[in-house]
């Protein structure tokens, strides 16, 4: 299992009362689910309701600075010390 910093904003963060954790995992899915474990009110923000685990089609989650949906998706293989950005869609002025 690889080591990976995972960084959460905006809501995500408030939740979860942290900007960044450590967690292990195979791959994207297997990280974002302990998280959702760690953190329940975060499952419904992060995964789409269902049997199958989607992503929201509002959560971006970028490793080591690349957008997983260009990669593997949740299947996306990760290595110690990848680092997993999790955005929540964010509106300002």
């Amino acid at each position: 299992m690889a080591n990976v910093k995972v960084k959460l904003f905006a809501n995500l963060r408030e939740i979860a009362q942290s900007s960044s954790l450590a967690l292990a995992g195979d791959t994207v899915k297997d990280v974002l689910l302990s998280l959702t474990e760690q953190y329940p009110p975060l499952n419904e923000l992060i995964f789409e309701a269902g049997e199958d685990v989607k992503l929201c089609g509002y959560i971006n989650v970028f490793l080591n600075g690349n957008n997983i949906k260009h990669m593997e998706g949740l299947a996306t293989i990760l290595n110690d010390n990848d680092e997993l950005g999790v955005f929540p869609p964010v509106s300002g002025g």
